[in-house]
């Protein structure tokens, strides 16, 4: 423990933010960041406890005692190794991870706890700017090559562990560039997507093979996989959104928000959308239907197009602000969550459900809601009542659907391969991320199930490990 009364003697200090009315004219990273005086007194904070519950609540078992003792005593190259030691890419979580670990702290009890996630972000970009972070290519090729389809967090934490472990590793994806969902998916605001490159840079440095535009499945047969790679690993996330079934869906003006957000990203890096197929919020009203994190960075994304208005609805009731009895520390917080675009400038309501779009000459005008209330049954389970009377319209011409995503795609790829699906149509995987089928693997979003970047990287090192057993039998 660097100071062990740090935790007494310094109070909590997050960077924040960029002023509003100046992060909204661009689409730069919000998050500012503390000096370096500054980020090793927040790290002096870390009481180094007995049971570190924060090391419990990170999904890719982040050594974070450790390294909050590195960063206070000013050990750059010891804090980076060490963060580095159990997440291949480290600067991505520390800007877009929603933090267990901080839920966890001890110091969470009283809402103080460490800062985490921003000293995790801190030393990462000081191990680089100290040429700390360099490549690294094993020194011994085991002749083995690998495929792993899809380059999201968990294909290529999966490829980084594995190219470690000396094994040849190729990445494909079906876009023009890597990174998945954290390219195209995360806006630019929240993860500049040079960040990414850096570290690939340093993936391609060390060995591993990346190529875009290649549609496995399509482009690569089955039987081509299968003769090249001595095993396959499927990270091809869970890419079926949920839809909304109502009348006036087809309407110009409704759509899907990874389509809205993945044109953005895409423009931000240079290229040009057919005017024909923008999607654009400029002067409209915006309503995002769907309270997550991909419906925030669709206000976010609105609100830098210029949108006329922007309403966020839930059709579960408002997040209480502080735990209830029933959820108590150390756990996940199901507490109300505000995310810098929210308050950028956003209304948002809960309990409404959608009940239909409604148009003129196709395009998208009004749409209809009613406030719902959640009821328990005799069994203990919920279910959902309109409250009569309090049917509305809301003028709306562009409505983003972030309900989230149901399962992997399965036409093409998935059931040219024959792996067996789960209850909830994911790819079904052993404990091993074993598939049905041999030598063929899973992991990340496709067999779990839409999650968090910290779940992916954890299922992808997982994957990895078995994969590296196998291939060594």
């Amino acid at each position: 423990m660097g100071d062990p009364k740090g935790f007494m003697t310094v109070p909590r200090k997050d960077a924040g933010y960029r002023p509003v009315n100046d992060r909204i004219n661009d689409y730069g990273e919000v998050e500012q960041t503390l000096n370096e005086n500054d980020r090793a007194l927040q790290a002096a904070r870390c009481m180094d406890c007995g049971i570190p519950f924060c090391h419990w609540g990170c999904p890719v078992g982040s050594k974070i005692p450790e390294w909050q003792d590195a960063i206070y005593r000013g050990r750059k190259d010891e804090a980076y190794f060490i963060l580095h030691s159990t997440n291949s890419f480290p600067e991505i979580t520390g800007r877009v991870c929603p933090a267990p670990c901080e839920k966890s702290c001890v110091l969470a009890i009283h809402d103080e706890a460490v800062t985490i996630r921003e000293n995790e972000c801190a030393t990462v970009e000081q191990a680089f700017e100290a040429g700390i972070v360099r490549a690294n290519p094993p020194k011994i090729r085991t002749g083995k090559k690998v495929a792993v389809i899809g380059s999201g967090p968990a294909g290529l934490s999966a490829a980084d562990l594995l190219n470690r472990a000396g094994h040849w590793v190729t990445v494909y994806e079906k876009n023009d560039a890597i990174g998945g969902l954290l390219r195209y998916g995360i806006p630019d605001f929240k993860l500049n997507k040079g960040i990414i490159d850096r570290r690939l840079a340093l993936f391609v440095d060390e060995g591993v093979i990346l190529r875009t535009n290649i549609n496995v499945g399509f482009d690569i047969s089955k039987e081509e996989l299968y003769n090249e790679f001595d095993a396959v690993l499927l990270a091809v996330g869970a890419e079926q959104p949920r839809d909304l079934s109502v009348e006036g869906r087809g309407l110009k003006g409704v759509y899907f928000a990874m389509d809205f957000l993945t044109q953005q990203n895409k423009t931000v890096s240079g290229q040009q959308i057919p005017s024909e197929l923008r999607i654009h919020a400029k002067d409209k009203n915006v309503l995002v239907i769907g309270g997550g994190d991909t419906g925030s960075d669709c206000v976010g994304t609105s609100i830098r197009q210029k949108a006329k208005s922007v309403t966020q609805i839930e059709i579960l009731p408002k997040p209480s602000e502080k735990r209830d009895e029933n959820n108590p520390w150390p756990y996940w917080p199901n507490t109300l969550r505000t995310s810098s675009s929210h308050i950028e400038g956003c209304e948002r309501r809960w309990g409404l459900n959608t009940k239909r779009f409604i148009g003129e000459s196709g395009k998208l005008k009004q749409v209809e809601v009613v406030q719902v209330e959640w009821k328990k049954d005799a069994n203990g389970s919920y279910s959902m009542h309109e409250v009569e009377g309090t049917t509305e319209l809301l003028n709306v011409e562009l409505a983003l659907l972030s309900m989230g995503f149901a399962q992997p795609v399965h036409v093409g790829l998935l059931d040219a391969l024959g792996v067996d699906y789960d209850h909830r149509g994911n790819v079904k995987v052993n404990g091993k991320k074993q598939t049905t089928v041999a030598k063929l693997f899973a992991a990340g979003d496709a067999e779990k199930g839409a999650s968090l970047v910290v779940h992916a990287i954890e299922a992808g090192k997982v994957a990895a490990k078995n994969m590296d057993d196998f291939l060594r039998l």
